[in-house]
């Protein structure tokens, strides 16, 4: 593991209402290009280090904490995937950089689905990382249960508190997702979202902001309609298994038909070996995600 791609630059950004964290990779060549990166619903930008370890310098890899979540915790609302997408093209726009690559994992492919749409100038591709993609539910399960569903374990972690940073840890070396590929990799990402002082840590996700954004992620038409709008060259790569490494993932070949996908705008490919979280960290799913990133070359 390189102990650089675990301690990028830190750059605060001005955003409407403050300044949004970014952690950036910078690339070998000034003149290569830069990708922004964007988490899911209760990550933070650290999740992509082992992108940005296997992209090696051939890039520029921003990735932001999105608001009420790691470094950004502190700048206010409204949340919602609307305000994120206007928040990337913020990004995008004080660094000069568009129109730019976007890369969203989870929550994060909707929001940068949203932002190519929202802002065509500022985003000139994207990648989808096992999200963007809503299917309608199936019948007879409510909205509410849905909602349940989806944010139930992460509402749960966020209302808890950990006497220290090992017990934290502990929590995610738990995880079924995780499993025996916990790294140090993984543990600097985990640690990066706690806030607060022993024996009261907890994490850095706001919790009005992942309630406000997991609804939209399920319910919002905006959002549910960005994928099926874009102006721009896209491609989504999903995760075999699901978010607790079910064998169920959030997408499958029957799912993508359902939701409509023009798959000859919008290719859609399975990352093998991958469940929802792993597929930014294993080596079938980094290697898919930085192959495209990087023009194949990765």
């Amino acid at each position: 593991m390189s102990q650089s791609s675990l301690h990028p630059e830190e750059l605060a950004v001005p955003v409407p209402g403050g300044a949004l964290s970014v952690l950036r990779w910078p690339a070998a060549d000034p003149r290569a290009p830069t990708v922004v990166a964007v988490h899911g619903i209760t990550a933070n930008g650290l999740a992509w280090y082992e992108v940005a370890r296997r992209l090696a310098g051939k890039v520029t890899l921003l990735a932001p904490d999105l608001r009420g979540r790691g470094g950004s915790r502190a700048l206010a609302g409204p949340y919602g995937l609307a305000r994120h997408a206007d928040d990337v093209a913020a990004l995008i726009n004080a660094l000069g950089l568009g129109p730019a690559t976007v890369v969203g994992h989870s929550m994060g492919a909707w929001v940068t689905a949203l932002a190519a749409v929202r802002h065509p100038r500022l985003v000139g591709r994207v990648l989808l990382v096992d999200g963007a993609l809503t299917f309608p539910l199936p019948d007879g399960v409510r909205e509410e249960d849905a909602l349940a569903a989806v944010l139930g374990p992460a509402l749960a972690r966020l209302s808890m508190t950990f006497p220290d940073r090992n017990a934290y840890r502990a929590f995610w070396q738990r995880h079924p997702a995780v499993g025996s590929a916990w790294s140090d990799g993984i543990d600097a990402y985990a640690q990066r979202d706690l806030v607060g002082r022993e024996p009261e840590l907890r994490s850095s996700c706001v919790l009005e902001a992942v309630q406000t954004d997991g609804a939209q992620v399920l319910l919002d038409t905006e959002a549910a309609a960005a994928v099926h709008r874009l102006p721009c060259p896209a491609e989504l790569l999903w995760a075999e298994r699901g978010l607790l490494d079910e064998a169920q993932g959030l997408y499958d070949a029957e799912r993508i038909a359902r939701s409509g996908l023009d798959r000859a705008r919008v290719p859609a490919s399975p990352v093998p070996n991958t469940n929802h979280y792993s597929i930014l960290w294993s080596a079938d799913g980094v290697g898919a995600i930085a192959s495209r990133l990087s023009g194949g070359h990765a």
